[in-house]
């Protein structure tokens, strides 16, 4: 999970309209990878235009086949990585949860919290506010004391989610974040997600699949390099 700073732009909500102002829109997003090494290096283009708008309140799910470009798509939403064509505009703090965690082996969870708290400046009351909720939330206090190297895969997601929702982000884009949860867990990041719904906060996960779709307010399917409703 990577920090996430927010532009000065405009509130993401309006007098008299606070569904429908957006918070994340991207427009003609493009990417394409160089592979392989010259003589036989080609091209890969596996954005074409993608087309992006998240609303306050919303939980969006993105899917598409592996290869699709869909983890693409979201580094590119977070500005970690640059589109070759298009923009992206949002309004308010972006929490991201990438599918692989980027963690530090040495450092144990509570340092983790401690230091990404820091980089959200966040104040050290609040940073442990949110901390001792999130430990409640996902289930997972007894291990605050535990260096990230000796966490299991299940635990060791808890701590990637929990970091990407420290700071309470208007905006929280999470790459197949319940990959390795338990029954109980996963029930627990529905609860997780359904509470941010209902404080106006927007949500959108991406996996290769989706087995709850009454759980999304809508669906958008990456294909061809596109994005288009499901």
């Amino acid at each position: 999970m990577l920090p996430v700073s927010s532009p000065d732009t405009t509130p993401a909500t309006a007098p008299g309209d606070t569904r429908r102002v957006p918070v994340l829109e991207a427009a003609g997003i493009e990417k394409t990878y160089r592979r392989g090494i010259w003589p036989a290096r080609h091209h890969q283009l596996v954005l074409r235009g993608v087309e992006l708008t998240l609303y306050p309140g919303e939980v969006v799910g993105l899917v598409g086949e592996n290869g699709s470009g869909k983890s693409t798509l979201m580094k590119i939403l977070v500005g970690a990585l640059a589109p070759d064509a298009g923009t992206v505009i949002h309004n308010g703090r972006l929490g991201y949860c990438p599918q692989e965690p980027v963690v530090y082996e040495r450092l144990t969870c509570d340092e983790h919290f401690e230091l990404f708290g820091r980089a959200y400046r966040l104040t050290p009351e609040d940073q442990a506010r949110s901390r001792r909720e999130l430990y409640a939330e996902l289930g997972f206090e007894r291990y605050a004391g535990t260096r990230a190297d000796q966490l299991s895969g299940g635990t060791l997601a808890k701590l990637n989610l929990g970091l990407a929702l420290l700071a309470d982000p208007e905006v929280l884009l999470l790459d197949e974040p319940y990959a390795g949860f338990d029954w109980d867990t996963y029930l627990k990041f529905w609860q997780l997600v359904a509470t941010r719904r209902d404080a106006g906060r927007t949500v959108l996960i991406i996996s290769h699949f989706v087995a709850d779709e009454e759980r999304f307010d809508c669906l958008v399917q990456l294909r061809d390099g596109r994005a288009v409703p499901r």
